[in-house]
């Protein structure tokens, strides 16, 4: 009976083990999807200032990484609507892009073009004639790398 208690202790703590690991696994899946379904990225202009965005569209996250690895140089330039004020990953402006309406263009009309600090040193002007809509396409944007979550 002796021999008997300790492999019936083990089966038992094997058994839960093993009930245990897949909803670990779930949880861990689950974390694993929530990181993959947003993507920060640095972007500059031609001034040479950088600013930060949030991607949530998987499809776009995907092209922002073929653009900075080179495996696609179609639509490079940055167009989206935006809020005025700071979020906390581009805390540097008082304004930022809306990750929900974010896109990338290989030309657009002249309207929403401007440069990242024009548009902070103007932003009480943006969604009149400056930036109809809050609509904001700066010519020379471009990608420079990707940044881990905040």
């Amino acid at each position: 009976m002796r021999r008997i208690t300790p492999q019936i202790a083990a089966l038992a703590a094997v058994a839960m083990l093993a009930l245990a690991t897949p909803a670990q696994a779930q949880q861990a899946d689950a974390a694993h999807r929530a990181a993959a379904s947003e993507a920060y990225f640095e972007y500059t202009d031609i001034t040479q200032a950088t600013a930060v965005l949030k991607l949530t569209d998987p499809a776009k996250i995907q092209h922002a990484r073929d653009l900075l690895s080179g495996a696609t140089t179609s639509e490079p330039h940055v167009i989206g609507r935006i809020i005025k004020r700071p979020a906390p990953y581009n805390w540097r402006w008082s304004y930022h892009y809306n990750p929900d309406t974010v896109d990338f263009f290989d030309n657009a009309f002249e309207v929403c073009d401007a440069t990242i600090p024009y548009v902070e040193e103007h932003l009480d002007e943006a969604g009149g004639p400056f930036l109809p809509g809050l609509i904001w396409c700066p010519w020379t944007s471009r990608l420079v790398r990707e940044l881990p979550a905040p």
